[in-house]
């Protein structure tokens, strides 16, 4: 008889047990996944959408000699200036009389070298994950932070594109651009909020699938990898960076052109932002203490 009333007991012990939880904390714990979404994915989207911004530097090899490179012809107008070397290869025509601070390169094994780094970073360019398909959009009037940025066909600047390098001391910038890629005339690309420590157009690429145009006045930041031609037109005179031609032309007329130094590559790994990591992790720990506290709390109640 007594073992009988204790097994009832038992019963009625858990029976209870059930109630209050089907009752009570079924209810807690499932309104607090409803919650978690938005909560957690503002976190996550803080942490690691940000990361996926933090693109690795394009290593140019020997590329990184020469501020401008071609395959067919060079064609200088103009009192141009070049600081940083001139290559051509396999083309061998070089007209005009530009300044050249730098490399002269015509048909030789360097520009040989140089030309076959060119495709492969090129290449490597044109192969990282996007951040962003900016296809359609002027860039012009655009503010952009770190990544990399896609056009599945043709781009255009008209205006100023400010990139936003967050306090980093070394913002990265690619831009994949599947065909033309065109500046209107007095464009500009300028950088904004880096550490004060790199040099305009540095850590800025430009990977354009057929040819690229800098209007009039054009004052340009990065490099240029065009697999066909590049021309500067009259007057663009303040281009940080570098016109590298795969298999066309480059044509300058009345240009400056200086090419950032080389950019030391650590690693083809991108790094992470350590500041934004740190801000995305600051961002979800307070949500998950508070999650825990409200199980706790109502687990107890």
């Amino acid at each position: 008889m007594a073992e009988r009333n204790r097994r009832k007991m038992d019963h009625q012990q858990e029976s209870a047990k059930t109630t209050m939880k089907k009752t009570f904390l079924t209810p807690a714990s499932r309104n607090v996944v409803m919650r978690l979404p938005l909560g957690f994915g503002l976190a996550f989207a803080s942490t690691f959408l940000r990361l996926n911004g933090s693109a690795a530097d394009v290593n140019l090899g020997t590329a990184n000699n020469y501020a401008v490179l071609a395959g067919s012809t060079i064609t200088s107008t103009g009192p141009t200036v070049i600081t940083g070397g001139l290559g051509l290869t396999p083309g061998s025509a070089e007209t005009g009389s530009p300044v050249v601070n730098g490399l002269y390169d015509i048909d030789n094994a360097s520009a040989v070298t140089a030309q076959n780094d060119l495709t492969t970073a090129y290449t490597a360019a044109a192969g990282l994950p996007s951040d962003q398909n900016l296809t359609g959009q002027d860039l012009g009037g655009l503010t952009l932070t770190p990544g990399v940025y896609s056009f599945s066909s043709s781009a255009q600047l008209t205006g100023t594109l400010t990139l936003n390098g967050e306090g980093s001391p070394d913002p990265v910038f690619i831009f994949q651009i599947g065909s033309s890629f065109t500046t209107a005339s007095g464009s500009s690309v300028v950088t904004i909020n880096d550490d004060g420590s790199t040099t305009p157009g540095i850590s800025v690429y430009w990977q354009v699938g057929s040819s690229a145009t800098l209007g009039t006045t054009t004052a340009f930041e990065g490099t240029i990898m065009a697999l066909q031609s590049i021309t500067a037109d009259t007057g663009a005179t303040d281009l940080d960076g570098r016109l590298l031609a795969r298999n066309g032309a480059v044509t300058l007329d009345d240009n400056v052109i200086a090419a950032p130094p080389a950019e030391v590559i650590v690693s083809g790994v991108p790094e992470p932002q350590s500041t934004t990591v740190i801000a995305g992790v600051l961002t979800l720990f307070p949500l998950v203490v508070g999650t825990l506290q409200t199980l706790r709390k109502r687990r107890t109640a």
